[in-house]
């Protein structure tokens, strides 16, 4: 290969980074700028407070039981047209959703968005795997810890991007910013990216598709209904226990399937399996983050929407420079397994302290520390874990492999929600019984629901940090073996470098 072409190869590995992080960011940004933007749509459509968590919850119904499906679409067609497909789809939703006028318009907008996202999230992730192959390269680990760095903080960002817009134009903008940044995308992915879908006719496993995706459904519904109404309600437990029989079915299936939707030795590989796990109960604990202190910070510190989200951002600095850091320059001396270890105990001191606030207490002396040390530690969990969940796997199987990675993430957020703020009321019920007349009671009230919030999210990360020494592997056990991914026109997609007009045009493997 020609020096020429060589540079252009990496270049165009490098232009693929970038347009993969975009594309991270679009799907991270719209778990946290929707939520700004919810009081101002409720305002102006005119739902009622009960009908409110329907926009969450309708996107993350159709993302969470839809990820597996999505992800195998991409191993089964080729990761270029999932990935267009998945961000023109999301941007058409999301416009549709900003010129929503009703609240039925606005739900059916959020559901087709999740449904897309579920297209894009785990393409997003296997195009990266597939572009960075060699498990020993330093570009690999650089790549994961961008985008495991944008996972983690993009969140925050939505926070401060939602205040503005909403501030500034309207909540319609907290969607239209989604096509904004997918039309521009997909001119660049059409330029750089080349698909090349498997020989032979591909094939799906229906079966497998109907049991992992309403035993999803029926697990996300179960939880987001047990945080309306509750644990004890026949609809929530009639939906957790369908989705137990459903999946435990789903396992059964795939153990006897030819072309399974999710070869079970993904998952049962202890690397892969801890990394899942892993990310599964981060995403769970350090959900009590971004929803209780955001509470805190607005109904007690009196912060507007705008300042809330700037407040974040020291915890997003935290988790970017660390993230970058351990994937470059940590991880391939120790393995993934002393980082996560690490990164939990941060995440469990973090939440112990959190769980001694007052209502006396500031930013600076009491929220901030705490905001520092969960940056520190989601940048030792997630950039590994990404990485880790990911590695070895077969090239025809990175999507569905990555597809885990967004259904632990979504499982994780949905577990989190229903435990921690089903905890939440019954703590603050439960302090306005006994505190009855007390001076400043609903504040005391609600920060002692916010105390012991954070003291079961402590658990959270006691229990993670158990299991990752449990199951993850030391580094000397670990297989680093490279993926399986053919020389040329493999299956998956290529990428297209723009070269000198002297050079050739390079395609090489992902």
């Amino acid at each position: 290969m020609s020096t020429s072409a060589a540079e252009a190869r990496e270049s165009g590995r490098w232009a693929i980074l970038a347009l993969l992080g975009v594309a991270q960011l679009m799907v991270t940004l719209d778990t946290t700028i929707v939520n700004i933007a919810l009081p101002s749509a409720q305002r102006s459509l005119g739902f009622s407070t009960d009908s409110r968590q329907w926009v969450v919850t309708a996107y993350a119904l159709a993302f969470g039981s839809l990820l597996l499906l999505g992800g195998k679409l991409g191993d089964l067609f080729g990761r270029k047209w999932t990935f267009v497909a998945g961000m023109i789809g999301f941007a058409v939703a999301s416009t549709i959703g900003g010129l929503a006028q009703s609240f039925g318009m606005l739900i059916g907008a959020r559901a087709l968005q999740g449904a897309f996202g579920a297209l894009l999230a785990p393409a997003t992730l296997s195009l990266l795997t597939l572009t960075f192959p060699d498990s020993d390269s330093p570009d690999r680990a650089r790549a994961f810890g961008i985008i495991a760095a944008i996972a983690g903080g993009g969140a925050s960002v939505g926070l401060v991007l939602g205040g503005v817009l909403t501030q500034t134009l309207s909540w319609r903008w907290c969607l239209y910013v989604n096509t904004l940044i997918a039309i521009p995308t997909v001119l660049v992915a059409l330029r750089l990216l080349h698909n090349h879908p498997p020989d032979g006719r591909p094939r799906i496993d229906m079966p497998g598709v109907l049991l992992a995706g309403t035993g999803l459904f029926a697990l996300v519904y179960g939880f987001s209904n047990a945080e309306t109404h509750s644990w004890t309600t026949p609809l929530t437990i009639v939906a957790l226990a369908a989705s137990a029989l459903l999946l435990a079915a789903f396992v059964a299936v795939e153990r006897r399937k030819k072309d399974p939707l999710l070869p079970l030795h993904i998952v049962m590989d202890r690397a892969r399996g801890g990394a899942y796990l892993s990310i599964l109960l981060a995403g769970a604990g350090v959900f009590a983050v971004f929803l209780f202190l955001t509470y805190y910070m607005q109904e007690n510190l009196g912060f507007s929407p705008v300042k809330t989200g700037l407040a974040f951002l020291p915890m997003t600095g935290a988790l970017v420079v660390t993230s970058t850091t351990v994937q470059t320059r940590v991880l391939h001396r120790t393995g993934a397994k002393p980082l996560v270890a690490v990164g939990m105990t941060l995440g469990l001191i973090a939440m112990l302290l959190l769980s001694r606030l007052s209502p006396g207490d500031g930013y600076i002396g009491h929220v901030l520390p705490s905001l520092l040390i969960v940056g520190l530690g989601m940048g030792c969990i997630f950039a590994p874990a990404f990485g880790t969940a990911t590695l070895g796997v077969d090239g025809s199987e990175a999507g569905v492999a990555s597809a885990m990675v967004n259904t632990s993430q979504q499982v994780g957020g949905s577990v989190g929600t229903a435990l921690l703020s089903t905890l939440f009321a019954s703590a603050a019920a439960a302090y306005l019984t006994s505190h009855n007349g007390a001076p400043g009671l609903n504040a005391a009230a609600a920060i002692h629901g916010y105390t012991v919030a954070f003291t079961w999210a402590a658990g959270i990360f006691a229990l993670g940090l158990m299991l990752a020494l449990l199951i993850l592997p030391s580094k000397s056990k670990l297989s680093l073996s490279k993926p399986k991914i053919a020389p040329t026109g493999a299956t998956g997609i290529a990428v297209k470098a723009t070269a000198p007009a002297t050079a050739p045009v390079v395609t090489h493997p992902d």
